[in-house]
């Protein structure tokens, strides 16, 4: 009876770890990967070969335990995302998330709402989460007003640094990052499940330039998935980096050289340009697993 007993408590116990999680829907940049127009090596391969493809970045939150789901980002690969996580998911749960979280407005992050439209879905009030200033470009501005006015989603608004609870034992706190904010603020979330928590920023201009500490911030999660959008400098020739301003991942790395191979292990590099080898180049891939970082891969679950 005690061995049972210790079975049940065992087997609940490794249940509950697994049963909120995080899934990794998209890691490519707001172009995607393979990227229009581009006829180089770094896409060549994926032309040639649609298994190569990625989606633009995006993840998903998952709760078994109270049977929902959550979408971070609206990306023009919406179509294709939403039936990868059934396909992965093995059909467990709704077609439509339980809520949408949107960092800022850039095509990769938003755009695919319109599918949510008359014109595709016609949707009833599918929960959006956003910042303020986010909330009010939608629904100040076509095509974007009219999903609003149609109920086809419902602008819920985020308050900075003020942590949203989606379900028992899950909470979601946005705050503010420094980017090119032509329409809105941007936004990164911190994710907390009853085992795990997650840091999630796609887009950010420079650590250096946020009033917060990246080291402090990813040793306060167990996974940290951070922009990797450009691998250095040299990558765009011709084009001025500072147009696109990123942390370069020789940045990021530099930054944490003087910190342990366990905080290493935290980072997830995602949001990868076509340009940035770490996405393609199986080599470079794994110089950078041999310092103790890690990669994101689509469909990978944490």
């Amino acid at each position: 009876m005690k061995t049972l007993f210790a079975w049940f408590v065992l087997t609940l116990c490794s249940y509950s770890v697994y049963a909120q999680q995080i899934i990794v829907l998209g890691i490519a940049q707001d172009g995607g990967y393979p990227h229009l127009g581009c006829k180089k090596e770094c896409c060549r391969k994926a032309w040639k070969n649609p298994a190569n493809k990625r989606f633009v970045v995006s993840l998903a939150l998952v709760d078994s335990l109270n049977h929902k789901w959550w979408l971070f980002e609206a990306t023009p690969d919406i179509k294709e995302q939403l039936q990868y996580f059934q396909s992965l998911t093995k059909g467990k749960y709704n077609y439509l998330p339980d809520g949408i979280f949107i960092t800022h407005a850039h095509i990769g992050h938003y755009t695919g709402l319109m599918q949510l439209g008359r014109e595709v879905m016609g949707t009833k009030d599918v929960p959006v989460y956003v910042m303020p200033k986010m909330k009010s470009y939608l629904e100040n501005n076509g095509p974007w007003s009219q999903l609003v006015n149609l109920h086809n989603i419902e602008l819920l608004p985020l308050q900075e640094e003020s942590p949203n609870i989606v379900s028992s034992g899950i909470s979601i706190t946005a705050f503010i990052i420094p980017h090119r904010d032509e329409y809105s603020e941007t936004a990164g979330f911190k994710i907390n499940t009853i085992n795990k928590s997650y840091l999630f920023i796609p887009d950010i201009n420079k650590w250096a330039k946020w009033d917060k500490d990246i080291i402090t911030q990813v040793n306060s999660v167990d996974y940290a998935l951070l922009d990797a959008t450009f691998y250095n400098e040299k990558e765009l020739p011709g084009k001025r980096m500072d147009e696109v301003p990123h942390p370069f991942c020789v940045e990021t790395m530099k930054l944490f050289e003087q910190q342990d191979r366990q905080t290493k292990s935290k980072i997830y590099f995602i949001h990868f340009n076509h340009t940035n080898p770490l996405l393609w180049d199986v080599k470079q891939q794994a110089t950078l697993k041999n310092t103790g970082y890690k990669l994101a891969t689509q469909g990978m679950k944490l």
